[in-house]
């Protein structure tokens, strides 16, 4: 069962895929990680955010936990404005955090 609150209607594919992806992890950590993200902020991002996001979102999850959660550092390829806002969404979201 997918935690998304969000309908793909009215996304793009490959944004709807994005959606997809992001509550489809592996781990329900960051299913609701990323997927609360992509649920507030997929239809604003920018061509390059999105780009970012499909990057970010190739790394394994245990990494990707990691550097959203501060307790590993980032490798300079993913230490983006991208990352920094996930990070942000969910320190300025309370119970957004897995």
């Amino acid at each position: 069962m997918s935690g998304t609150t969000r309908s793909s209607a009215g996304l793009d594919e490959r944004r709807r895929r994005i959606l997809f992806r992001a509550w489809h992890r592996g781990t329900r950590e960051l299913d609701l990680l990323i997927g609360r993200f992509a649920d507030a902020r997929l239809e604003d991002l920018s061509e390059a955010e999105v780009d970012a996001l499909e990057t970010l979102m190739e790394a394994q999850d245990v990494d990707i936990y990691g550097w959203i959660t501060g307790s590993r550092p980032v490798p300079s390829a993913y230490d983006t404005a991208l990352l920094q806002s996930l990070r942000d969404f969910h320190r300025d979201h309370p119970g957004s955090e897995a």
